[in-house]
Protein backbone atom coordinates (compact mmCIF):
# COMPACT_ATOMS: atom_id res chain seq x y z
CA UNK A 1 0.00 0.00 0.00
CA UNK A 2 1.44 3.36 -1.03
CA UNK A 3 -0.80 6.43 -0.69
CA UNK A 4 -0.11 9.45 -2.84
CA UNK A 5 0.54 11.60 0.23
CA UNK A 6 3.31 9.34 1.47
CA UNK A 7 6.83 10.71 1.94
CA UNK A 8 10.04 8.72 1.73
CA UNK A 9 12.34 11.02 3.67
CA UNK A 10 12.27 9.08 6.95
CA UNK A 11 15.31 7.06 7.95
CA UNK A 12 16.07 5.62 11.38
CA UNK A 13 19.43 6.09 13.09
CA UNK A 14 20.07 2.36 13.23
CA UNK A 15 19.34 -0.07 10.39
CA UNK A 16 20.10 -3.62 9.47
CA UNK A 17 22.72 -3.64 6.67
CA UNK A 18 20.47 -5.28 4.06
CA UNK A 19 18.01 -2.36 4.06
CA UNK A 20 18.67 0.95 2.32
CA UNK A 21 15.30 2.19 1.04
CA UNK A 22 13.66 5.17 2.70
CA UNK A 23 10.60 4.77 4.91
CA UNK A 24 7.15 6.07 4.06
CA UNK A 25 5.28 8.28 6.49
CA UNK A 26 1.60 7.38 6.37
CA UNK A 27 -1.36 9.00 8.16
CA UNK A 28 -2.89 6.84 10.85
CA UNK A 29 -6.26 6.71 9.10
CA UNK A 30 -4.62 5.29 5.97
CA UNK A 31 -3.71 2.20 7.96
CA UNK A 32 -6.36 1.89 10.69
CA UNK A 33 -10.12 2.34 10.96
CA UNK A 34 -11.92 3.28 14.17
CA UNK A 35 -14.32 0.51 15.23
CA UNK A 36 -17.52 1.38 17.08
CA UNK A 37 -19.45 -1.89 16.69
CA UNK A 38 -21.72 -2.40 19.71
CA UNK A 39 -23.51 -5.45 18.29
CA UNK A 40 -20.96 -8.05 19.29
CA UNK A 41 -21.94 -11.75 19.45
CA UNK A 42 -23.28 -12.86 22.83
CA UNK A 43 -21.03 -14.61 25.31
CA UNK A 44 -17.80 -12.77 24.54
CA UNK A 45 -15.54 -12.04 27.54
CA UNK A 46 -15.19 -8.52 28.90
CA UNK A 47 -11.62 -7.38 28.29
CA UNK A 48 -9.47 -5.36 30.65
CA UNK A 49 -7.00 -3.06 28.88
CA UNK A 50 -3.67 -3.22 30.70
CA UNK A 51 -0.13 -2.05 30.05
CA UNK A 52 1.28 -5.35 31.30
CA UNK A 53 -0.93 -7.80 29.36
CA UNK A 54 -2.55 -5.66 26.65
CA UNK A 55 -6.22 -6.56 26.19
CA UNK A 56 -7.01 -9.62 28.29
CA UNK A 57 -10.18 -11.24 29.73
CA UNK A 58 -10.82 -9.75 33.14
CA UNK A 59 -11.19 -13.14 34.80
CA UNK A 60 -7.61 -14.02 33.82
CA UNK A 61 -6.08 -11.27 35.97
CA UNK A 62 -6.55 -9.60 39.33
CA UNK A 63 -9.15 -7.02 38.25
CA UNK A 64 -11.79 -5.47 40.51
CA UNK A 65 -13.86 -2.97 38.50
CA UNK A 66 -17.55 -3.87 38.67
CA UNK A 67 -19.70 -3.74 35.53
CA UNK A 68 -23.50 -3.66 35.37
CA UNK A 69 -25.54 -5.53 32.76
CA UNK A 70 -26.85 -2.19 31.52
CA UNK A 71 -23.38 -0.73 30.96
CA UNK A 72 -22.25 -3.83 29.04
CA UNK A 73 -24.86 -2.99 26.41
CA UNK A 74 -22.69 -0.01 25.41
CA UNK A 75 -19.48 -2.07 25.10
CA UNK A 76 -17.66 -2.41 21.78
CA UNK A 77 -16.45 -5.53 19.99
CA UNK A 78 -12.72 -6.24 19.94
CA UNK A 79 -11.19 -8.81 17.59
CA UNK A 80 -7.77 -10.49 17.71
CA UNK A 81 -5.30 -8.15 16.03
CA UNK A 82 -7.06 -4.94 17.06
CA UNK A 83 -5.13 -2.12 18.71
CA UNK A 84 -6.68 -0.14 21.56
CA UNK A 85 -6.10 3.43 22.73
CA UNK A 86 -6.93 4.22 26.33
CA UNK A 87 -8.76 7.54 26.37
CA UNK A 88 -7.57 8.44 29.86
CA UNK A 89 -4.22 8.18 31.66
CA UNK A 90 -2.43 7.40 28.39
CA UNK A 91 1.14 6.63 29.42
CA UNK A 92 2.17 3.26 28.09
CA UNK A 93 1.31 3.48 24.41
CA UNK A 94 -1.36 1.67 22.40
CA UNK A 95 -2.33 -1.81 23.56
CA UNK A 96 -2.89 -4.96 21.45
CA UNK A 97 -5.53 -7.68 21.67
CA UNK A 98 -5.03 -11.39 21.11
CA UNK A 99 -8.63 -11.97 22.15
CA UNK A 100 -12.14 -11.71 20.75
CA UNK A 101 -14.18 -9.85 23.33
CA UNK A 102 -15.81 -6.58 24.29
CA UNK A 103 -14.45 -3.53 26.06
CA UNK A 104 -15.66 -0.28 27.55
CA UNK A 105 -16.64 2.57 25.22
CA UNK A 106 -13.92 4.55 27.02
CA UNK A 107 -11.43 3.13 24.52
CA UNK A 108 -10.68 3.72 20.84
CA UNK A 109 -10.55 0.48 18.87
CA UNK A 110 -8.20 0.50 15.85
CA UNK A 111 -8.52 -2.17 13.15
CA UNK A 112 -6.02 -2.43 10.32
CA UNK A 113 -7.24 -1.64 6.80
CA UNK A 114 -4.54 -3.61 5.04
CA UNK A 115 -2.00 -6.35 5.63
CA UNK A 116 0.69 -5.15 8.00
CA UNK A 117 3.01 -6.58 10.61
CA UNK A 118 1.16 -6.66 13.92
CA UNK A 119 4.46 -7.32 15.69
CA UNK A 120 6.06 -4.22 14.14
CA UNK A 121 3.22 -1.91 15.16
CA UNK A 122 3.02 -3.46 18.62
CA UNK A 123 6.59 -2.25 19.12
CA UNK A 124 6.15 1.10 17.35
CA UNK A 125 3.09 1.99 19.44
CA UNK A 126 5.10 1.38 22.62
CA UNK A 127 8.09 3.48 21.58
CA UNK A 128 8.89 6.63 23.53
CA UNK A 129 8.97 8.87 20.45
CA UNK A 130 5.54 7.69 19.30
CA UNK A 131 3.96 8.21 22.72
CA UNK A 132 5.51 11.68 22.98
CA UNK A 133 4.17 12.62 19.56
CA UNK A 134 0.65 11.35 20.19
CA UNK A 135 0.41 13.09 23.55
CA UNK A 136 2.23 16.32 22.67
CA UNK A 137 -0.96 18.40 22.80
CA UNK A 138 -1.93 16.94 26.17
CA UNK A 139 1.15 18.12 28.05
CA UNK A 140 0.35 20.34 30.98
CA UNK A 141 -3.38 19.68 30.80
CA UNK A 142 -5.38 18.21 33.63
CA UNK A 143 -5.90 14.48 34.13
CA UNK A 144 -8.92 13.25 32.24
CA UNK A 145 -8.02 14.93 28.94
CA UNK A 146 -8.90 12.45 26.23
CA UNK A 147 -6.95 11.20 23.25
CA UNK A 148 -9.19 10.90 20.22
CA UNK A 149 -9.12 8.89 17.02
CA UNK A 150 -8.76 12.22 15.20
CA UNK A 151 -5.42 12.84 16.90
CA UNK A 152 -4.24 9.37 15.95
CA UNK A 153 -5.54 9.62 12.38
CA UNK A 154 -3.59 12.81 11.70
CA UNK A 155 -0.31 11.40 13.00
CA UNK A 156 2.16 10.27 10.33
CA UNK A 157 3.32 6.73 11.09
CA UNK A 158 6.75 5.43 10.03
CA UNK A 159 6.29 2.63 7.51
CA UNK A 160 9.23 0.57 6.10
CA UNK A 161 8.87 -2.28 3.61
CA UNK A 162 7.39 -5.53 5.02
CA UNK A 163 10.75 -7.32 5.18
CA UNK A 164 12.25 -4.55 7.32
CA UNK A 165 9.14 -4.44 9.49
CA UNK A 166 9.57 -8.14 10.14
CA UNK A 167 13.27 -7.84 10.92
CA UNK A 168 12.72 -5.05 13.45
CA UNK A 169 9.83 -6.92 15.05
CA UNK A 170 11.91 -10.11 15.40
CA UNK A 171 14.80 -8.19 16.97
CA UNK A 172 12.62 -6.47 19.56
CA UNK A 173 10.50 -9.57 20.20
CA UNK A 174 13.61 -11.61 21.02
CA UNK A 175 14.58 -8.90 23.51
CA UNK A 176 11.05 -9.05 24.95
CA UNK A 177 11.50 -12.79 25.49
CA UNK A 178 14.73 -12.14 27.38
CA UNK A 179 13.05 -9.44 29.47
CA UNK A 180 10.13 -11.77 30.13
CA UNK A 181 12.48 -14.50 31.35
CA UNK A 182 14.29 -12.13 33.71
CA UNK A 183 10.94 -10.79 34.92
CA UNK A 184 9.83 -14.34 35.75
CA UNK A 185 13.03 -14.84 37.77
CA UNK A 186 12.28 -11.65 39.69
CA UNK A 187 8.70 -12.76 40.35
CA UNK A 188 9.98 -16.15 41.54
CA UNK A 189 12.38 -14.51 44.00
CA UNK A 190 9.60 -12.27 45.34
CA UNK A 191 7.25 -15.24 45.69
CA UNK A 192 9.98 -17.20 47.50
CA UNK A 193 10.51 -14.32 49.91
CA UNK A 194 6.78 -13.99 50.55
CA UNK A 195 6.48 -17.71 51.26
CA UNK A 196 9.55 -17.68 53.48
CA UNK A 197 8.21 -14.76 55.52
CA UNK A 198 4.97 -16.66 56.08
CA UNK A 199 7.03 -19.50 57.53
CA UNK A 200 9.48 -17.38 59.56
CA UNK A 201 6.73 -15.39 61.32
CA UNK A 202 3.93 -16.90 63.44
CA UNK A 203 0.55 -17.14 61.79
CA UNK A 204 -2.44 -15.27 63.15
CA UNK A 205 -3.28 -16.62 66.60
CA UNK A 206 -0.06 -18.67 66.90
CA UNK A 207 2.95 -17.96 69.11
CA UNK A 208 5.66 -19.77 67.15
CA UNK A 209 6.68 -19.70 63.48
CA UNK A 210 6.41 -22.85 61.35
CA UNK A 211 10.09 -22.52 60.42
CA UNK A 212 12.69 -21.64 63.03
CA UNK A 213 16.49 -21.54 62.86
CA UNK A 214 18.09 -24.46 64.75
CA UNK A 215 19.68 -22.31 67.46
CA UNK A 216 16.24 -21.03 68.48
CA UNK A 217 14.32 -24.32 68.52
CA UNK A 218 14.12 -24.31 72.33
CA UNK A 219 13.81 -20.53 72.70
CA UNK A 220 10.69 -19.04 74.35
CA UNK A 221 7.51 -18.35 72.45
CA UNK A 222 7.14 -15.03 70.66
CA UNK A 223 5.44 -12.34 72.72
CA UNK A 224 2.29 -10.68 71.35
CA UNK A 225 1.74 -6.92 71.69
CA UNK A 226 -0.48 -4.36 70.08
CA UNK A 227 1.36 -2.02 67.73
CA UNK A 228 0.94 0.87 70.17
CA UNK A 229 2.72 -1.20 72.85
CA UNK A 230 5.72 -1.71 70.57
CA UNK A 231 6.22 1.71 68.99
CA UNK A 232 5.13 5.31 68.96
CA UNK A 233 4.00 6.54 65.56
CA UNK A 234 2.25 9.37 63.75
CA UNK A 235 1.27 10.46 60.28
CA UNK A 236 3.27 12.98 58.31
CA UNK A 237 1.76 16.32 57.36
CA UNK A 238 1.76 18.99 54.70
CA UNK A 239 0.32 22.52 54.55
CA UNK A 240 -2.95 23.08 52.71
CA UNK A 241 -4.09 23.73 50.05
CA UNK A 242 -1.81 21.03 48.74
CA UNK A 243 -0.82 22.24 45.28
CA UNK A 244 0.43 25.77 45.94
CA UNK A 245 3.77 26.37 44.16
CA UNK A 246 5.26 28.16 47.19
CA UNK A 247 5.28 24.88 49.11
CA UNK A 248 7.88 23.41 46.73
CA UNK A 249 11.47 24.18 45.82
CA UNK A 250 12.99 21.68 43.40
CA UNK A 251 16.40 23.39 43.47
CA UNK A 252 17.24 24.18 47.09
CA UNK A 253 14.45 22.34 48.91
CA UNK A 254 14.59 19.28 51.17
CA UNK A 255 13.41 15.82 50.03
CA UNK A 256 9.65 15.38 50.45
CA UNK A 257 8.57 11.73 50.77
CA UNK A 258 5.22 10.76 49.24
CA UNK A 259 3.78 7.32 48.45
CA UNK A 260 5.44 7.40 45.03
CA UNK A 261 8.88 7.74 46.64
CA UNK A 262 8.73 4.50 48.66
CA UNK A 263 10.30 1.60 46.79
CA UNK A 264 9.68 -2.13 47.07
CA UNK A 265 13.09 -2.90 48.61
CA UNK A 266 12.65 -1.37 52.09
CA UNK A 267 14.27 1.83 50.84
CA UNK A 268 13.20 5.16 49.44
CA UNK A 269 13.89 5.86 45.81
CA UNK A 270 17.26 7.61 45.36
CA UNK A 271 15.57 10.97 44.80
CA UNK A 272 12.11 12.11 45.81
CA UNK A 273 9.75 13.37 43.12
CA UNK A 274 9.28 16.66 44.97
CA UNK A 275 11.36 18.86 47.28
CA UNK A 276 9.74 20.94 50.01
CA UNK A 277 10.39 24.67 50.43
CA UNK A 278 11.52 26.37 53.63
CA UNK A 279 8.07 27.95 53.93
CA UNK A 280 6.33 24.56 53.84
CA UNK A 281 8.87 22.81 56.04
CA UNK A 282 7.79 24.92 59.01
CA UNK A 283 4.35 23.27 58.76
CA UNK A 284 5.51 19.74 57.93
CA UNK A 285 7.00 16.70 59.69
CA UNK A 286 10.75 16.11 59.52
CA UNK A 287 12.24 12.62 59.80
CA UNK A 288 15.95 11.80 60.14
CA UNK A 289 17.43 8.99 58.08
CA UNK A 290 16.97 5.45 59.44
CA UNK A 291 13.28 6.14 60.19
CA UNK A 292 10.75 3.37 59.44
CA UNK A 293 7.84 4.60 57.32
CA UNK A 294 4.86 2.87 55.68
CA UNK A 295 2.39 4.06 53.05
CA UNK A 296 -1.27 4.37 54.11
CA UNK A 297 -2.95 5.38 50.84
CA UNK A 298 -2.65 4.40 47.20
CA UNK A 299 -0.01 1.65 47.11
CA UNK A 300 -0.72 0.74 50.72
CA UNK A 301 1.80 -1.23 52.75
CA UNK A 302 5.09 -0.17 51.15
CA UNK A 303 7.71 0.01 53.88
CA UNK A 304 11.07 1.78 53.93
CA UNK A 305 13.88 2.51 56.33
CA UNK A 306 14.80 5.95 55.05
CA UNK A 307 18.36 6.45 53.84
CA UNK A 308 18.37 10.27 53.98
CA UNK A 309 16.82 13.09 56.01
CA UNK A 310 13.46 14.20 54.64
CA UNK A 311 10.02 15.62 55.27
CA UNK A 312 7.11 13.19 55.01
CA UNK A 313 3.61 13.51 53.61
CA UNK A 314 0.41 12.73 55.54
CA UNK A 315 -0.18 9.65 53.34
CA UNK A 316 2.61 7.91 55.26
CA UNK A 317 2.99 6.70 58.82
CA UNK A 318 6.34 7.18 60.53
CA UNK A 319 7.59 5.31 63.60
CA UNK A 320 9.23 7.70 66.04
CA UNK A 321 10.51 5.34 68.75
CA UNK A 322 10.33 1.73 69.95
CA UNK A 323 9.01 0.75 73.36
CA UNK A 324 10.31 -2.84 73.24
CA UNK A 325 13.76 -4.16 72.26
CA UNK A 326 13.35 -4.13 68.48
CA UNK A 327 15.61 -4.37 65.45
CA UNK A 328 14.46 -1.86 62.84
CA UNK A 329 14.91 -4.20 59.89
CA UNK A 330 13.00 -6.97 61.64
CA UNK A 331 10.25 -4.51 62.54
CA UNK A 332 10.06 -3.30 58.92
CA UNK A 333 9.55 -6.90 57.71
CA UNK A 334 6.95 -7.44 60.46
CA UNK A 335 4.92 -4.41 59.38
CA UNK A 336 5.26 -5.37 55.71
CA UNK A 337 3.85 -8.83 56.44
CA UNK A 338 1.03 -7.43 58.60
CA UNK A 339 -0.17 -5.31 55.72
CA UNK A 340 0.01 -8.27 53.33
CA UNK A 341 -2.26 -10.16 55.72
CA UNK A 342 -4.67 -7.23 55.88
CA UNK A 343 -4.80 -7.11 52.09
CA UNK A 344 -5.75 -10.79 52.01
CA UNK A 345 -8.63 -10.06 54.39
CA UNK A 346 -9.90 -7.03 52.48
CA UNK A 347 -12.74 -7.31 49.90
CA UNK A 348 -11.14 -7.93 46.52
CA UNK A 349 -7.78 -8.07 48.32
CA UNK A 350 -7.51 -4.29 48.02
CA UNK A 351 -7.17 -1.87 50.95
CA UNK A 352 -8.30 1.60 49.89
CA UNK A 353 -7.01 3.39 52.97
CA UNK A 354 -6.13 2.69 56.58
CA UNK A 355 -6.30 5.04 59.55
CA UNK A 356 -3.73 5.61 62.27
CA UNK A 357 -6.35 4.57 64.82
CA UNK A 358 -7.03 1.24 63.09
CA UNK A 359 -3.34 0.42 63.38
CA UNK A 360 -3.61 0.43 67.17
CA UNK A 361 -5.37 -2.96 67.00
CA UNK A 362 -2.66 -4.61 64.89
CA UNK A 363 -0.98 -7.44 66.81
CA UNK A 364 2.81 -7.67 66.60
CA UNK A 365 4.67 -10.81 67.71
CA UNK A 366 8.29 -10.37 68.76
CA UNK A 367 11.03 -12.87 69.66
CA UNK A 368 14.36 -12.11 71.31
CA UNK A 369 16.62 -9.52 69.70
CA UNK A 370 19.10 -12.21 68.58
CA UNK A 371 16.34 -14.12 66.76
CA UNK A 372 15.11 -10.87 65.25
CA UNK A 373 18.62 -10.22 63.93
CA UNK A 374 18.89 -13.74 62.49
CA UNK A 375 15.60 -13.41 60.61
CA UNK A 376 16.47 -9.92 59.40
CA UNK A 377 19.85 -11.11 58.08
CA UNK A 378 18.22 -13.97 56.19
CA UNK A 379 15.57 -11.79 54.56
CA UNK A 380 18.02 -8.96 53.86
CA UNK A 381 20.26 -11.32 51.88
CA UNK A 382 17.23 -12.36 49.85
CA UNK A 383 16.35 -8.70 49.29
CA UNK A 384 19.84 -8.16 47.93
CA UNK A 385 19.23 -10.90 45.34
CA UNK A 386 15.88 -9.33 44.47
CA UNK A 387 17.47 -5.88 44.12
CA UNK A 388 20.22 -7.27 41.85
CA UNK A 389 17.66 -9.05 39.68
CA UNK A 390 15.52 -5.91 39.56
CA UNK A 391 18.54 -3.86 38.45
CA UNK A 392 19.26 -6.42 35.72
CA UNK A 393 15.68 -6.20 34.51
CA UNK A 394 15.75 -2.40 34.57
CA UNK A 395 18.97 -2.40 32.53
CA UNK A 396 17.40 -4.64 29.87
CA UNK A 397 14.30 -2.47 29.68
CA UNK A 398 16.45 0.66 29.39
CA UNK A 399 18.49 -1.02 26.65
CA UNK A 400 15.31 -1.85 24.76
CA UNK A 401 14.02 1.71 25.02
CA UNK A 402 17.31 3.03 23.67
CA UNK A 403 17.28 0.50 20.84
CA UNK A 404 13.72 1.46 19.91
CA UNK A 405 14.73 5.11 19.78
CA UNK A 406 17.31 4.23 17.13
CA UNK A 407 15.25 1.67 15.19
CA UNK A 408 12.19 3.90 14.81
CA UNK A 409 12.40 7.41 13.32
CA UNK A 410 10.28 9.90 15.21
CA UNK A 411 6.87 10.64 13.65
CA UNK A 412 7.71 14.34 14.12
CA UNK A 413 10.40 14.02 11.44
CA UNK A 414 7.68 13.38 8.89
CA UNK A 415 5.96 16.62 9.84
CA UNK A 416 9.05 18.79 9.49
Amino acid sequence: MKPSAAKTTLTPKLRFPEFRDGWYAMPGDDLFDQITNREAPAGLPILAITQEHGAIPREDIDYHVSVTDKSVETYKEVRPGDFIISLRSFQGGIEYSNYHGICSPAYVILRKKTELSDAFFKQLFKSYSFIQQLTKNLEGLRDGKMISYKQFSELLLPWPKPAEQQKIAECLSSLDELIGGESQKLDALKAHKKGLMQQLFPRDGETLPRLRFPEFQSAPEWQAYTLSQVATYRRGSFPQPYGLPEWFDDIDGMPFVQVFDVGEDLRLKPKTKKKISKLASDQSVFIPKETVVITLQGSIGRVAITQYDAFVDRTLLLFESFLKPTEKIFFAYTIQLLFEIEKEKAPGKVIKTITKEALSDFVVRIPSVTEQQRIATCLSSLDELIAAQSDKLDALQTHKQGLMQDLFPSPSEAEA
